[in-house]
């Protein structure tokens, strides 16, 4: 990803949904002003989810996707069904797409209660409206237009008739913006912040990862001053400095060196502990946590990544993570591994689930799969979290979080007990 580019997960994600044939892609397609998107007049073209990044005035920076047929048939269509349902755990605003021939049949309808069900805003967008004039078998149009419902937009992919109209209405449709802040009680401007930040083989050549990225650009838009260091001049970099910096941020896989070495006055967090707080809640990631100290030979743990990425020899999900829990709990666990949009619908069958820090998912997939654990009893934490804890250095470690640092200040997090 370019240094200037607005990262997917920092997206308003727009989904579009539909029966076949209602023209889903032809109305993204004239939204965007661009062919994102494959259209046929055979049922079912779109037999994936399509994603594309872009800039759609007067929204912005955007994530468009186009999905399967909601009434596809077959085995193969049930799961396809089930692809355009799970788009919905990631989407901020929904495009349900109707055929203005046709009308809302049953599976219109059923989506429309899933937006609903799954508080995700929504427009209904019925297209073809120049062919709305056609007759269904009793005579009458099926769409009769009027214009007065602020949820419903009459458009013609085909001669661009309402496409304006439409953008308009998402634009108005959007989430307030909630000015999330990843350094949100971490910093004040002048502060100076030290990234410690390894570079191994999962890194490429010549850039940096996201998490470390976004951090440098919000300490930027905060007016801090920084420095950039691996763990190997950590130690020499300090002896450099005339004054002891007021934050250090590192990489969780060498949590344990760096707090050896930055002073215990000195604020200590990690990458994905900020975005555990930035994505979702860093509170049922520390309470998760505990579930560590109660697993038994053969438990299943499964980790979880929210991107894709080729397998390293000492990969930290698949290597290091179990490595360190072995360690630990002296126990000889079952760990399942799950990477990108892969995220299992029943949890019931583990014992704890460690996830990333989610850099590659937006705010609203990360609270759904915090959700689905919470809801299913399942205990939830993160790779920083983990490691903290592993380390004996979680209370250090989540300290510079003020809504964190008031529960441990007040007792609320007890090791083997309960964050209430």
């Amino acid at each position: 990803m370019a240094l200037n580019q607005t990262p997917a997960s920092e997206r308003i994600h727009i989904g579009f949904f539909g029966r076949r044939n209602a023209g889903k892609s032809s109305v993204m397609n004239a939204v965007t002003g661009q062919n994102l998107a494959v259209v046929s007049e055979v049922k079912g073209t779109t037999t994936d989810p399509v994603q594309k990044t872009m800039e759609l005035l007067p929204l912005g920076p955007v994530m468009m996707i186009d999905t399967p047929g909601i009434d596809d048939e077959g085995e193969l269509g049930a799961l396809r069904v089930k692809k355009s349902r799970q788009v919905l755990n990631k989407v901020d605003l929904a495009v349900l797409v109707v055929d203005a021939v046709e009308g809302m049949r049953q599976e219109d309808h059923e989506m429309e209660e899933l937006f609903r069900k799954k508080n995700v805003p929504y427009l209904i967008v019925f297209n073809k409206i120049d062919l709305a004039g056609t007759a269904d078998k009793a005579g009458t149009a099926v769409v009769q237009m009027d214009g007065s419902d602020p949820g419903i937009v009459y458009v013609s992919a085909a001669d661009g008739t309402g496409i304006t109209e439409l953008k308009e209405r998402l634009a108005h449709l959007r989430p307030a913006d909630d000015e999330r802040d990843l350094l949100e009680g971490l910093v004040k401007p002048g502060d100076l912040a030290v990234l410690v930040t390894p570079i191994d083989k999962a890194a490429p050549k010549g850039r940096m990862i996201l998490p470390q990225q976004q951090t440098i650009r919000a300490l930027l838009d905060h007016g801090c001053l920084m420095m950039v260091v691996r763990e190997s001049e950590l130690e020499e970099s300090f002896a450099r400095l005339k004054q002891k910096p007021d934050l250090v941020v590192t990489d969780s896989q060498v949590f344990g060196y760096v707090s050896s070495v930055v002073p215990a006055d000195v604020k200590l967090t990690s990458f994905s502990i900020m975005f555990a707080r930035y994505k979702g809640s860093l509170s049922q990631a520390v309470e998760g946590v505990q579930a560590l100290d109660r697993i038994q030979d053969g438990d299943r743990i499964l980790i979880s990544e929210g991107c894709t990425h080729h397998r390293q020899c000492n990969d930290i999900g698949t290597v290091k993570l179990p490595g360190w829990i072995r360690g630990y709990t002296g126990k000889e666990p079952e760990f399942c591994y799950t990477s990108g949009t892969e995220f299992p619908e029943d949890l019931t069958g583990y014992k704890l689930i460690v996830h990333c820090g989610g850099c590659m998912l937006n705010e609203r997939e990360m609270k759904y799969r915090q959700a689905c654990a919470r809801d299913q009893g399942v205990p939830m934490t993160n790779y920083g979290i983990l490691i903290a804890y592993i380390n004996g250095i979680l209370e250090r470690s989540v300290a510079p979080m003020p809504e964190i640092s008031a529960l441990l200040k007040n007792g609320a997090f007890q090791r083997d007990g309960d964050l209430t």
